[in-house]
């Protein structure tokens, strides 16, 4: 190489080395970003406000991204739910098998860092626990409120279930003890016995009827962001706004992923005005995972409950 390439060449590298060292203080920088540490919140554009919020949303609707909490790392609400136990906290049953076709109920405990059963839990939307029952294809779905024993033994009402495999979840946040303050998530599989004849997940879409009622839905559902999603109700054509009270609020939204029936509980932000209600509602959405998840939508009117399942994608 000619001697006179030399001093251009050591220029070169001084700068190179001047930029890597540069793009490493910068990265050093964002890592330690609350935006940056914690996990993405995964979203939906173009949602409204709605009912009541969780304690981990906000009251108003809003087009940021928003981080869940992060006490109860792997258990929270806004986890998948797909362990039985996570930071300390167990969903502990004897029972792996549940009878067909008829109901029965399923008892559990949830036992804290200290191996013990929980038995104070802090009200949310106006129950200490909620616990849900899924098929793995996504079918089945129920919703009901156990009642617990002074020992902190708690029995979930089930209704008939088919043969197959159902994941049950119990989602709760502690009044006491480390987990304080954190929603957590937890589930157990177990078998239905007999011959499990599987359905294939129905196909994505913007509406669903039942009962008479049409639910549409409104939001561009996206893993890793949190945006708002609008669920708007009507019958024969007309805006449903008579929409009752369920559960502190004017609807109640859960999700359940395609595959592995991960969780996600749709945090209602609309504050409710009163005894009436509707026809649009909004929630944040917190669905973690792309791919096909199932949303059941409960609301009540005239004193029945009803439930709205409806398949969406999410990108």
């Amino acid at each position: 190489m000619s001697s006179s390439l030399l001093p251009a060449r050591r220029r070169l590298v001084a700068a190179t080395l001047a930029a890597t060292a540069l793009a490493v203080t910068l990265s050093g920088c964002g890592s330690g970003s609350g935006s940056g540490s914690g996990p993405a919140m995964p979203g939906m554009s173009g949602m409204a406000s709605s009912a009541m919020p969780s304690a981990n949303s906000s009251a108003s609707a809003s087009s940021m991204p928003s981080m869940p909490s992060m006490s109860g790392m792997g258990a929270m609400a806004s986890g998948d739910g797909l362990a039985a136990a996570g930071s300390g906290y167990t969903l502990t049953s004897s029972t792996t098998t549940l009878p067909a076709a008829k109901a029965s109920g399923y008892r559990f405990t949830i036992t804290g860092p200290d191996g013990k059963p929980v038995t104070d839990f802090a009200v949310d939307q106006t129950k200490r626990l909620h616990f849900y029952a899924i098929r793995s294809d996504l079918t089945g779905f129920q919703h009901v409120h156990p009642t617990m024993a002074a020992d902190g033994t708690w029995t979930a009402p089930l209704a008939a279930l088919t043969s197959g495999t159902w994941r049950l979840f119990a989602t709760f946040s502690p009044n006491t003890g480390s987990g304080k303050g954190s929603d957590f998530v937890l589930s157990r599989t177990v078998t239905v016995p007999g011959m499990a004849m599987d359905s294939a997940l129905p196909a994505a879409s913007a509406s669903t009827t039942v009962d008479g009622y049409t639910v549409t839905l409104s939001g561009e559902l996206m893993a890793g962001m949190a945006h708002p999603l609008t669920v708007t109700i009507t019958k024969g054509g007309k805006p449903v706004a008579d929409l009752q009270p369920y559960l502190g609020t004017y609807a109640h939204l859960t999700a359940f992923h395609a595959g592995d029936s991960a969780f996600a509980h749709l945090h209602p932000t609309t504050a409710m005005g009163g005894d009436r209600g509707g026809p649009s509602l909004a929630f944040q959405a917190e669905l973690a995972k792309a791919g096909g998840w199932r949303l059941f939508l409960q609301f009540q009117t005239a004193g029945t409950l009803h439930t709205a399942a409806i398949t969406v994608h999410v990108s």
